[in-house]
């Protein structure tokens, strides 16, 4: 039942001013003020009223203001109604302005004043957009909450952040056990809300359960054991933590904060590696120059756009300012970020702004961090949506990159930071083509081990069976513990050789299934595509039109209605359990194909470890102290969450159709 107000002015189709976001209000009061020169009296200045959404925001109505009809040196309020001539409401509401109209005496020195306007415009918006801390939350479980058929979930809104936790069957006591992390903005509320979500069937959803924390009123640099009452029954069990977060920055490339001499020798020294022990999650350092872009595509009618960029590093997001009419924009605007996993992937996103409508998308890159060169300024081809094809237009970034690598190689160990958005999973026949095909090709790669094995056993190659039997029996007979992760040294040893002589083939990759077209063996595939998409309409031919029906046929209608959503959610989870399978199987082949030098050194790190382990330990010790790490987890720290860290691993390591995607 509230807003988050903002407002623009407008003259001549060019943003004057953009005033700070009111959270909660329906009444805001900005008590802002700013000027602009005006050369003719006849113009008018249009305001426009907006709501703060996370995506995009919403249009809440609009006025204009003639400049002929204020009196020169007198102060006029100005109350002028909104209109929304899309809105079915009467009543918009209205804005209150105070209004001055006086003699520039220096009129041929107006450009600079507009100058420093649109700078004070500009840094109003980069202002807006710094965080000062980090909220850690972690959902530990419920306690009391009401039982009944279906699901539910909880959500977690801070500001224009929001969450949504994992979907549990319902009982009293769920165990959620996430862990994720909101920005804390200064000038921004600091109410954390709280709801728990009924779920029931595929579309149906219900809240009956909230709360609020304010983050003001809770010890910074501590965690905080909060149980937190619901409205209605039932008690929700979280972890919070505010820390205060530094190396955020936008500024103009003229300031650029490694431009000095003591501030880089600062980074440097905080990075080194004889401070690797000094707060671990303190990983790394980006600094991004956003230089220009050429030969973008044209959105407005006029054959031009009004550009503008969005940088994203994980759930961290920040922006340029839109430059209006131009197709070879320059921003030359300087960005830093903290890093908090050395595996992010930089993603810089070219929008056109579109006034009242959602910005246009123009084009995208994905650059990910380890691959920066560190001081060299790039071209990159602007890619399309989901990263597959070229788009028009190429965008110029400069990029270096300050990591501690021993905090990188344990934070790489540790689950990966929790996306706040995430979209629900579409059915679609190319993905799952794609992911059958993929599935395919890891089986026949493991069925051509099994045939080749065999062929050894058969005697089909007198030598290769003979020198097989030779090294069966001096492996069988020498075999310890400790040789297994020997081999496994071994071959990544190999494949190093391989790859440096040149001799590792990039067609060995399953790139090509990333843009492979179905063949004749997937008319199974092509089958289910005669389901409809999730979230699109359901279209029933032949005798099951919708039209007005007796009630008793309504329930058919319903019932068939549910057994189609119910394929959807099968299909679907074929979909992505086959994805699934394939990631798996491709990131341990990239693994030790070296595809990310970074991630294969560390692995042969890990295994030189394990060797030494299992030579000098004996096994029963090994496994002893796993098992009371286990056990003993729990009763040690009763809020701790379980993680795999060979799965962690994995997680890092690009799948093949994420090689083709950067």
């Amino acid at each position: 039942g509230t807003s988050d107000p903002y407002v623009k002015f407008k003259l001549d189709g060019k943003t004057l001013y953009k005033s700070k976001v009111v959270y909660k209000n329906l009444n805001p009061e900005w008590n802002e003020s700013f000027s602009v020169p005006v050369r003719n009296l006849d113009q008018k200045i249009y305001i426009k009223v907006y709501d703060r959404d996370l995506t995009t925001d919403d249009f809440m109505g609009s006025t204009n203001l003639s400049l002929s009809d204020l009196e020169l040196d007198r102060t006029v309020e100005k109350v002028l109604p909104l209109n929304d001539p899309n809105s079915l409401e009467e009543d918009m509401g209205g804005i209150v302005l105070d209004l001055y109209l006086s003699i520039n005496n220096q009129e041929r020195k107006s450009p600079p004043n507009s100058q420093q306007n649109g700078s004070r415009l500009v840094d109003t918006l980069h202002k807006s957009q710094l965080w000062t801390g980090v909220v850690s939350i972690t959902l530990v479980e419920g306690r009391g909450l009401q039982e009944g058929v279906g699901e539910f979930f909880i959500r977690f809104k801070l500001g224009d952040q929001k969450y949504k936790s994992k979907t549990l069957n319902k009982c009293p006591n769920p165990q959620w056990r996430e862990k994720f992390d909101f920005n804390h903005f200064q000038e921004r509320p600091a109410m954390l809300e709280i709801e728990i979500w009924g779920k029931e069937g595929r579309r149906f959803e219900e809240c009956f359960g909230r709360c609020n924390v304010d983050l003001a009123m809770l010890p910074g640099d501590q965690t905080n054991v909060l149980e937190l009452p619901l409205d209605a029954q039932g008690t929700v069990i979280t972890l919070v933590a505010l820390n205060p977060c530094s190396g955020v920055s936008i500024s103009d490339l003229g300031a650029c904060p490694l431009d000095d001499p003591k501030e880089r020798k600062q980074i440097l020294e905080r990075y080194h590696i004889k401070n690797s022990l000094q707060n671990l999650k303190d990983i790394g350092f980006l600094h991004v120059k956003v230089l220009k872009a050429v030969d973008l595509i044209a959105a407005d009618f006029v054959g031009k756009s009004d550009p503008f960029c969005v940088l994203e590093l994980g759930n961290d997001r920040l922006q340029t300012h839109t430059i209006y009419k131009n197709l070879n924009p320059e921003w030359n605007k300087v960005f830093t970020f903290p890093i908090k996993d050395i595996h992010d992937v930089l993603k810089v996103t070219v929008f056109d702004e579109d006034g009242d409508k959602p910005p246009d998308f123009l084009g995208k890159v994905a650059i990910p961090l380890l691959s920066v060169r560190n001081g060299q300024s790039s071209c990159f081809i602007l890619k399309n949506s989901d990263l597959g094809a070229p788009t028009k237009g190429v965008i110029f970034l400069e990029m270096e990159v300050f990591y501690n690598p021993v905090k990188a190689g344990i934070r790489t160990f540790t689950p990966q930071e929790t996306r706040l958005i995430e979209d629900n999973p579409k059915f679609s026949k190319k993905i799952l083509t794609r992911n059958v095909d993929r599935v395919r090709k890891i089986t026949m790669a493991i069925l051509n081990t099994i045939r080749y094995i065999k062929s050894c056993f058969q005697w089909e190659s007198t030598q290769r069976s003979l020198i097989s039997f030779l090294l069966f029996l001096v492996v069988v007979w020498y075999m310890e513990l400790y040789m297994v992760p020997l081999y496994l040294l071994l071959l990544l040893a190999w494949n190093y050789f391989q790859r440096a002589c040149g001799k590792g083939s990039s067609t060995q990759d399953l790139v090509s299934a990333a843009l492979m077209k179905p063949s004749a063996s997937h008319s199974i595939v092509n089958l289910s595509v005669r389901y409809p998409q999730a979230g699109a309409g359901i279209s029933l031919s032949g005798t099951h039109r919708l039209e007005l029906v007796p009630l008793c046929q309504e329930s058919e209608r319903r019932g068939l209605i549910e057994k189609i959503h119910m394929v959807q959610d099968i299909v679907i989870t074929v979909q992505n359990s086959l994805e699934e399978i394939a990631c798996l199987g491709e990131r341990i082949k990239n693994t030790f194909n070296w595809t990310v030098p970074f991630l294969s050194s560390l692995a042969c790190l890990v295994l030189l470890v394990a060797m030494v382990l299992l030579y000098f330990i004996p096994l029963r010790y090994i496994v002893l102290l796993w098992g009371i790490n286990k056990f003993t987890k729990k009763l040690r720290n009763h809020y701790t969450i379980d993680n795999n860290e060979i799965l962690d691993f994995l997680s890092r390591v690009p799948s093949d159709i994420q090689k083709v995607s950067v």
